[in-house]
């Protein structure tokens, strides 16, 4: 396992980021602290989770249920100083929390307390805003996002509040550093603005959707990326488990995410299953496993990123660590350059 600086906080962080979202619902108790074992064995120190996990699916009943499973495990082992982290706010709209209030810093300050307490830790090392109060094109929004209606005044006196609240959090001590997720490259350049303003701390990460049928991080947040030092913790990096070939020629096993939610969060559409055919035979004709050659795909993107991966199970959990071990040929990279351009967006 190697390790990657985590934005400019001097942070060293696994190459891999070990997520959780699945603890809770797919997964026991005892099989996230698994899980977080065997990760930790292999030399994991990233952990990602969020007040409102686990998912598969979302529901008021199992708001935070993910948080106990790690809090938990600090409890158990006493190994809180082995772990970076991260945990995040829900954003606005999402009913199962706090009947979908946004972002403010009230409910800041109420969600980081109540994070605390299920995670039975008195610091977070990377708190993120899980999506935008203004909405994104995340989630498959993309083909219909408008941000014509939003106020710009709006916008900047919201963020100027969430980094002053973030900033008393941080000389509390309760967290440490400051990320956004789903986030635009538009409002990724104003949070470190207003930070270089002056306003709070500066954000040193993004959790934006990446993988071999999901590329929009490509192109101007890449950019912003390399030139800010800010570092993508890249989230489904399998698509879902569509990368893993579980579900060619539309299979959906008993117990899968698939088996929960039908569409995959809408990356279930017409064109998907040619596409992700194809990266299957670019594994098949390398020799690759196709779960490691996506992961080892995005581990090799030429801008700051760690991967966040994620399982139901050890035999998949040792698979997919696995991937830090192999590096793509030039041959390999070039015939995945040519599915991405015959597939650009297939969800």
């Amino acid at each position: 396992m190697k390790f990657r600086t985590l934005g400019r906080t001097g942070l060293q962080v696994s190459e891999l980021c070990l997520g959780s979202m699945t603890w809770g619902s797919q997964n026991t108790m005892d099989e996230g602290h698994a899980q977080i074992d065997m990760a930790l064995d292999a030399g994991v120190n990233f952990i990602d989770t969020a007040e409102m996990y686990p998912v598969a699916p979302i529901s008021k009943e199992t708001v935070g249920d993910t948080e106990r499973v790690i809090g938990e495990w600090f409890a158990k082992t006493g190994r809180r100083e082995d772990v970076i982290l991260a945990t995040k706010i829900t954003g606005e709209g999402q009913k199962a929390t706090r009947d979908g209030a946004p972002i403010t810093r009230d409910t800041i300050l109420t969600a980081v307390d109540q994070s605390l307490t299920r995670l039975k830790t008195d610091y977070i090392d990377v708190y993120q805003l899980h999506w935008p109060n203004r909405g994104s094109y995340h989630f498959r929004q993309n083909w219909t996002y408008d941000a014509s209606g939003q106020d710009t005044a709006t916008t900047r006196e919201h963020m100027i509040e969430v980094l002053g609240t973030l900033q008393d959090l941080v000389s509390a001590g309760k967290i440490r550093h400051f990320g956004t997720s789903n986030e635009t490259t538009w409002g990724m350049a104003q949070w470190l603005r207003l930070s270089d303003e002056g306003y709070g701390p500066r954000a040193v990460s993004i959790q934006n959707e990446y993988s071999l049928l999901c590329r929009l991080y490509d192109l101007d947040l890449a950019e912003l990326g390399v030139h800010e030092d800010v570092t993508l913790l890249a989230y489904t990096p399998l698509a879902a488990g569509l990368l893993s070939g579980k579900y060619a020629g539309d299979v959906t096993p008993e117990g899968t995410r698939r088996s929960r939610v039908s569409d995959l969060g809408g990356r279930i559409t017409p064109r998907v299953w040619e596409s992700v055919s194809a990266y299957l035979r670019v594994a098949k004709d390398h020799g690759l496993d196709p779960v490691q050659m996506a992961i080892a795909f995005v581990l090799s993107r030429p801008f700051p990123v760690v991967p966040i991966i994620g399982a139901t199970s050890l035999d998949q959990l040792k698979t997919v660590l696995g991937s830090v071990d192999v590096t793509l040929s030039e041959d390999a990279l070039a015939d995945i350059a040519a599915v991405h351009k015959a597939h650009p967006m297939p969800f």
